[in-house]
């Protein structure tokens, strides 16, 4: 929802996914490469796929593909982008346009050290969060694939003879003794640890470098956030960037109002029930839940909703926090 957004404001470049950083960073989390091994590794990836992406190499085009260019707003600059000068003109082009570098990653910032060490004050962090009980559905339809289906690119290690996935250690044996709806409550409940112990780590000089946004208040309200993201990308809000707002459905009067995409639909994504609100969606969600997990499990994602409805979802709560 966000990245096409991001990618309509002034200088930001085509989302692109960064499989490269996130294996780097899981390395690192597992102890299996060395802090100067990852800075390089961090350095060399970045700077390389920014000089792609100004040449349309190793950019989507697959038309269905959410991350292609057909839903760029920008899509005809990458398309003359294929016939201009490539090699040295592009270092040219980058010095003069200065493009902004445009990566979306996955469960990223539990494991991000490695990149504020590595990119300094040119790394610009926007964190999307949601209530716990919005990504449950499409979790759960996930979890078998983890560190088994051969779709599934993200690092492996072995435990006692099983393939198990990155985010698993140091808890193998609580996962491998829960149902799939328990594993993925208790996943939340180790990137929620995970993340809230690097953003309690983080220097007050890193910690203006990240801008957290609580997913509902943005698609209610964005334009404080919008500011906010514009100030901290140094660049600026276009008419591009609103019609990017609008394919998304931004703003929109309930959270689930998203757009049916394909995508979307295939992991759980549906619209809210006609005369429903937010407390009998939530309620749903809940009761959809509670019906695959033990006991146990729904005392943390309670446990969860509340820590995310404190920290979150107060009306008065300043967008800083």
């Amino acid at each position: 929802m966000l990245a096409p957004i991001v990618s309509g404001m002034a200088r930001v470049e085509l989302v692109q996914y960064s499989y490269q950083l996130e294996y780097t960073c899981c390395l690192k989390f597992l102890d299996k490469i060395d802090a100067d091994a990852a800075t390089s590794l961090i350095r060399i990836f970045t700077d390389l796929q920014l000089y792609n992406v100004t040449m349309s190499r190793e950019t989507n085009f697959r038309w269905s593909d959410i991350s292609s260019v057909r839903f760029n707003p920008n899509r005809w600059k990458y398309l003359r982008r294929l016939f201009q000068p490539g090699d040295a003109a592009a270092i040219e082009r980058i010095q003069r346009e200065r493009p902004i570098l445009h990566l979306v990653t996955h469960m990223l910032l539990g494991i991000s050290p490695c990149l504020f060490e590595a990119l300094g004050t040119r790394l610009k962090f926007i964190e999307v969060v949601r209530h716990p009980l919005y990504m449950l559905k499409q979790q759960l339809k996930f979890m078998h694939r983890w560190a088994n289906d051969p779709r599934d690119f993200s690092v492996w290690f072995e435990y006692q003879d099983r393939s198990l996935p990155w985010w698993v250690s140091g808890w193998e044996s609580k996962y491998l003794t829960a149902n799939p709806m328990d594993q993925a409550i208790y996943m939340n409940e180790e990137m929620h640890r995970a993340q809230q112990a690097v953003i309690d780590g983080l220097p007050q000089s890193q910690r203006s470098q990240l801008l957290i946004i609580p997913f509902e208040r943005f698609v209610t309200d964005p334009w404080p956030y919008m500011k906010e993201m514009a100030q901290l990308l140094g660049t600026d809000v276009t008419s591009t960037t609103r019609k990017a707002l609008k394919q998304q459905n931004v703003p929109r009067k309930m959270y689930a109002e998203g757009i049916a995409l394909p995508i979307y639909k295939e992991y759980g994504w549906e619209p809210p029930q006609k005369e429903s609100d937010e407390a009998r969606e939530f309620e749903r969600r809940r009761q959809f839940v509670a019906e695959l997990a033990t006991p146990q499990a729904m005392e943390v994602l309670d446990r969860l909703c509340f820590d995310y409805e404190q920290r979150y979802l107060r009306p008065e709560q300043d967008i800083s926090q």
